[in-house]
């Protein structure tokens, strides 16, 4: 493993946990007189609410909670049910703000998905309001986002945030790879998968230049091939003679088609693979594998689009993600929320859930905004050629 991999391994947690290295609609309410969501978030408020940049710009939480309330409707994309416990998440804003009228568009769509739609839909009342994105497509992003620093700002690292807020991390997990063990042999190595074995078997969770779960089963074989998240080539050789061997499975991966067994073997994020898992209970077998010695991790990011419809909505939301209660709620989808350290510091975390998790591997790497950058660019020069 090169030296410049291992300076930038951090583990997640160790500072007061000791643990894991860490680190996928209807418009406004009608106005007569033309005037825009962040126009009536001024009214209702007393502020532009597409121009605020923390709660201290609407002067407390209720003043918030009445702007959005005001504007009525929210419009996120992306977000399916499934996914680190999404569905939970959206049915408790709901609860909390009935008032708020939360539209959901493509709910398995990518992180690339967000910003085309974000892009076609510029100034329309249906266009997205909020993105949650791999880390890659926020980076080159970063002009459609609204500066935003939530309450809980302090709580989150420094390596995990856009310094004024453009994206924030806020849950994450390690890459990991889930089997069939009726169908395929058990899984202990990436070799393993280049066997006759798994002929046709082994898909990863959409393409790695706009998917963020593709991108990072790239970086894991990156790690577990040796190499350094400086340079993802190695991880694209490795899918590369998986794709020659036959056993490169390229299809978009669904929670149905593993059910239906059409998906033997899957890399995706231990959380994903813990909901599938948890959902065939009875009726399929589905073992986990978080790959020993070098484990990839990151986080997925927030972010409120610059042009939002509904920008005070957009900004309660993101003030929803990281509170206390929605912190625990990803944790109680599997997936680890970024402000768990100061949680259990002030005793709100969850911690039956936390110590539930599975153990991490000896040495965890998180990529940093450059070696996404590397990475996206390789993946768009290498990745088509690699598999065709």
């Amino acid at each position: 493993m090169e030296e410049t991999m291992a300076r930038k391994h951090f583990i997640i947690g160790a500072a007061s946990l000791a643990v894991l290295a860490l680190a996928g609609c209807s418009g406004d309410a009608d106005a007569t007189d033309g005037s825009s969501a962040s126009g009536s978030a001024e009214a209702a408020g007393g502020v532009d609410a597409a121009t605020a940049t923390s709660l201290a710009d609407f002067g407390s939480m209720e003043e918030l909670e009445a702007a959005a309330i005001a504007e009525g409707e929210l419009n996120v994309i992306a977000l399916p049910h499934d996914w680190a416990n999404y569905g939970e998440i959206i049915d408790a804003f709901k609860e909390k703000y009935p008032e708020i009228t939360v539209n959901e568009a493509q709910p398995d769509g990518s992180s690339a998905d967000e910003i085309a739609a974000a892009e076609d839909l510029a100034g329309q009342d249906t266009a997205p309001d909020v993105f949650d994105l791999g880390l890659a497509v926020a980076l080159s992003s970063l002009d459609q986002f609204a500066p935003y620093q939530v309450a809980g700002w302090d709580d989150i690292d420094d390596s995990l945030k856009e310094s004024t807020g453009l994206y924030v991390g806020d849950y994450g997990g390690y890459m990991a790879v889930g089997y069939d063990p009726d169908a395929v042999p058990a899984v202990t190595s990436l070799e393993d998968l280049l066997g006759e074995a798994y002929k046709g078997s082994v898909a990863i969770n959409g393409d790695p230049t706009q998917a963020g779960a593709a991108f990072a089963a790239v970086g894991l074989a990156t790690l577990q091939n040796g190499g350094s998240l400086d340079d993802f080539q190695s991880g694209v050789d490795f899918f590369e003679e998986l794709s020659a061997a036959g056993n490169f499975l390229q299809v978009d991966v669904t929670s149905a088609l593993i059910a239906s067994g059409e998906v033997p073997v899957d890399f995706d994020w231990d959380y994903l693979q813990a909901a599938n898992k948890a959902a065939m209970e009875g009726e399929r077998n589905w073992e986990i594998v978080v790959l020993p010695d070098f484990g990839y991790a990151s986080y997925y990011n927030q972010a409120v689009n610059v042009d939002a419809p509904h920008p005070a909505a957009a900004r309660l939301w993101e003030e929803f993600l990281y509170s206390d209660e929605v912190q625990n709620l990803w944790l109680a989808g599997g997936a680890r929320p970024v402000r768990a350290e100061a949680m259990s510091e002030a005793g709100t975390l969850d911690q039956d859930l936390w110590d539930a998790l599975p153990e991490v591997p000896a040495e965890t790497f998180v990529p940093t905004a450059e070696q996404s950058d590397a990475a996206a660019t390789l993946l768009g020069d290498k990745w088509a050629a690699a598999v065709s």
